[in-house]
């Protein structure tokens, strides 16, 4: 009697006898035997995926299911069916691949295993056929010696490319991979950008799509079956690309913050509250700042309308404020930045990573990591008081950091409910960009030289506290009105008030349209408005006029009349309504209407 064994498929070993007659083999015993060192593993579960009541249809269904699966076997049942199992395997090996190849549709959902006691004859692979179950080792190759090599001295040894495959050899390669090695193949895919679903190991059809997508990428023909030559090319990249970030989880015990970050770019600098800064290492231009504050919602607040007054963030990007989180993205030709910053148990913690532009292909994958791995431990911030700073660096949550200042600072005032904007034209004239105070982006949807006033329209509708209303009638001489407006541009957080009176209508030499003011203003608080004691809008408030040879008192000021601004509104697709007060306000009534209106209109080249 002949005996043929086979052995190891993958990572699990067997060894099994068959004994040859009349075409068919006699199965394996299926009894489980204590395994010692030296011994072969016998196998005690399949994988059963069909059953055919006619041998020849079993042979046919068999060899389809082996251009697939080399595993496959066939066995004759005593009720005169013909099984067709994958295996053998150990019991845990047999139910986890059964699942695996079950919830990817590769095989029925009703295959089930079998634990061989009632297999009969084998009818598959038959006699002088059966595949080899032990994959081939790459071997390596010794070659001439290269002068970079050990100095030349010694042999290299290269490892051949692997062959390539087609779908069906590619499926059955990949039908061996280990659970392990099925989810690093869609974590790398993950990595690069391809993946987005979660790391299970599971083939289905996100997996196939992303493979398909990578293959594409790579100039491949997109099956969505990674051969074994690509699958070592995805996993090597993707080692490669890690291992050259040197990815460190770091626990910050100061700022209680726990992150996975790039250590091959960065290192620690020092710390300045709320902040702690790293530094580039390595010629990486990258920076990271950690963020960790004590406060609430308000604090994230300031804190995400600072971080936009930093040279380090640009101003071009998306960017979302909610109660209790934000998210920041600035890029130009030299720079790229994004922050992330959450209020939470009344402590404000985030990050922001600067790097160039060139690089943004792989910090993209960085930023994943970070985002992925950032967590607050504990109930710890950073304590001001750890290192000394001055009172304006630690008014303004930006130690360490440039602020981006404007070229010029005017004021202006809303004038409807979603936050129109009407301001003097010198805030607007050649503007690369417009902020409404110093966040919200605006546009100039007029401006109208001749009158020297411009409509600003938000990049998005705002909710002013407060908006103008049009005095109903002119003022009197001598009538008591204030302006409002950024007196110091941008050093103060809040609008001046400043008292007056009403001179006369008209200019020095009787121009129409504009009103003479008796009150002492400054450059900041051109395009202010001006209103009556009753709250209501009176006129703007224009920059000073240059007179050749003359030098006018510092109390003499000019405003746009009423007419002037409604017509200009108007003309710019915006109405302004008509005041209904009547009596005078307060001055504390009158500073808080007047606040809520005006807005500091900033200018950046």
């Amino acid at each position: 009697m002949k005996f043929t064994a086979l052995c190891s498929v993958g990572v699990f070993f067997f060894a099994f006898c068959f004994s040859t007659g009349a075409g068919l083999v006699t199965a394996p015993s299926a009894v489980a035997q204590t395994v010692q060192p030296g011994d072969a593993v016998f196998a005690t579960a399949w994988v059963q995926i069909e059953a055919q009541p006619e041998l020849t249809v079993a042979q046919e269904r068999a060899a389809a299911w082996a251009a697939v699966f080399p595993e496959v076997q066939g066995y004759a049942l005593g009720n005169g069916w013909y099984a067709i199992t994958l295996g053998p395997y150990d019991e845990v090996t047999a139910e986890t691949r059964r699942r695996m190849l079950r919830d990817e549709n590769l095989i029925p959902r009703d295959s089930f295993l079998a634990d061989g006691s009632d297999f009969g004859p084998m009818f598959w692979p038959s006699i002088g056929s059966a595949p080899s179950l032990t994959p081939a080792p790459l071997t390596e190759i010794a070659v001439a010696p290269l002068p970079e090599a050990n100095g030349g001295t010694d042999p290299v040894l290269v490892t051949p490319a692997l062959p390539d495959e087609t779908p069906d050899e590619a499926r059955a390669s990949e039908s061996l991979l280990s659970q392990t090695e099925r989810e690093d193949l869609q974590t790398a895919l993950q990595w690069f950008g391809f993946y987005t679903a979660s790391i299970d190991g599971a083939f289905g059809r996100g997996t196939r799509g992303s493979m398909a997508a990578w293959q594409e990428g790579q100039g491949l023909e997109p099956t969505g079956i990674l051969t074994t030559a690509q699958r070592a090319t995805l996993i090597e990249t993707w080692r490669e690309e890690t291992r050259a970030l040197g990815f460190q989880t770091l626990t910050e015990a100061e700022a209680g913050i726990e992150l996975t970050l790039p250590a091959a770019l960065l290192e620690f600098d020092h710390y300045e509250p709320p902040f702690v800064h790293f530094r580039a290492k390595n010629g990486s231009k990258t920076r990271l700042v950690l963020i960790s504050t004590p406060g609430s919602a308000a604090t994230l607040t300031g804190l995400y309308d600072t971080l936009q007054t930093l040279e380090i963030m640009p101003p071009d990007g998306p960017r979302a404020l909610s109660e209790d989180n934000f998210t920041l993205q600035g890029a130009n030709a030299d720079l790229v930045t994004v922050a992330e910053a959450t209020a939470k148990r009344g402590l404000v913690k985030g990050w922001m990573l600067s790097y160039d532009p060139a690089d943004a292909a792989r910090m993209e994958r960085v930023i994943q990591t970070i985002r992925a791995s950032f967590r607050s431990v504990g109930d710890r911030a950073l304590d001001p008081g750890m290192v000394p700073l001055d009172d304006a660096a630690r008014q303004g949550l930006i130690a360490g950091l440039e602020v981006r200042h404007a070229r010029l600072s005017r004021s202006g005032f809303y004038v409807n409910a979603v936050g129109a904007v009407l301001t003097t034209t010198e805030a607007v004239d050649q503007c690369g960009r417009i902020l409404l105070d110093g966040v919200t982006e605006a546009t100039v949807a007029l401006s109208d030289a001749a009158s020297g006033l411009a409509v600003l329209m938000p990049a998005s509708p705002l909710a002013p506290a407060n908006f103008a209303t049009l005095a109903p009638v002119d003022p009197t001489p001598g009538a008591e009105l204030a302006v409002a407006g950024y007196s110091y541009g941008d050093r103060l957080s809040a609008p001046v008030l400043t008292f007056g009176q009403f001179a006369e209508a008209g200019g020095l030499n009787g121009e129409a349209g504009i009103n003479r003011l008796a009150i002492a203003t400054l450059p900041g608080d051109a395009g202010g408005p001006v209103l009556a004691r009753d709250g209501s809008i009176v006129g703007m408030l224009l920059p000073a006029a240059a007179t050749a040879g003359r030098v006018l008192p510092a109390d003499v000021a000019f405003a746009v009349g009423p007419d002037v601004m409604a017509r200009v509104l108007t003309t710019a697709g915006v109405s302004l309504a008509t005041s209904t007060a009547s009596g005078q306000m307060t001055p504390e009534t009158l500073t808080k209407t007047a606040t809520g209106m005006t807005v500091l209109v900033s200018c950046f080249d």
